[in-house]
């Protein structure tokens, strides 16, 4: 079992990001939020779980053990599977999963792509009494989902002018690894790198 790793950051695209240990690049899926926090050539701790089907080895990422932690137990109830508990732990925080199913409400649950309502409902009657999660800082997260808010805005407003979305999210992704901590705090200063990233010649191809 792989339960961690801990080495610098080569690629991270979408949901993917390779981290090369010991000259070995570990492909490891994680959220979108989480892989435009990692910085291309940088180090990255990564706590992670290897799940092996017949046919494939998927290994996923997380930013904490404690985020594991409720990425294991939200797999374990029928129907949850890899993806969709990813979807979940990128539409809350564990502190947000762990209210909702001490309050037995399954709504946020059903707001995440791959979950229909039977599901949702699943999770909250069988996570019952298992989560116990430590509060963390209020900064952290609230500055964690404010820069994803921004990404996503900034690739919003690229596909707006035109641009594909796998392109402009790989721009974003790439624009996100160098900029600063002031660059990645509004949407202005993230989308005028991203079009850096771009470049003029593109855009201009994209007026016909």
């Amino acid at each position: 079992m792989i339960s961690s790793l801990r080495g610098t950051v080569l690629s991270a695209v979408g949901n993917l990001v390779v981290i090369e240990v010991g000259g070995v690049g570990f492909a490891v899926q994680v959220t979108p939020a989480h892989a435009l926090s990692l910085r291309v050539g940088t180090e990255a701790l990564l706590s992670t779980t290897l799940i092996v089907r017949e046919d494939s080895l998927s290994l996923f990422g997380f930013r904490s053990a404690e985020e594991l932690s409720v990425f294991e137990l939200l797999v374990s109830v029928t129907g949850v599977g890899p993806k969709s508990a990813l979807g979940v732990l990128e539409a809350l925080t564990p502190e947000q999963i762990a209210a909702a199913i001490s309050a037995d409400d399954d709504a946020p649950f059903r707001k995440v792509s791959g979950i229909g309502p039977k599901t949702a409902k699943l999770i909250t009657v069988s996570l019952a009494g298992k989560l116990r999660v430590t509060r963390t800082t209020p900064e952290a997260p609230a500055t964690t989902v404010n820069a994803a808010a921004i990404a996503d805005q900034v690739v919003t407003a690229l596909i707006g002018l035109g641009w594909p979305e796998k392109t402009a999210t790989q721009a974003v992704v790439e624009a996100s690894a160098s900029a600063s901590a002031d660059d990645l705090s509004t949407v202005p200063s993230l989308i005028r790198l991203a079009l850096g990233r771009l470049g003029p010649a593109h855009a201009g191809g994209r007026t016909s």
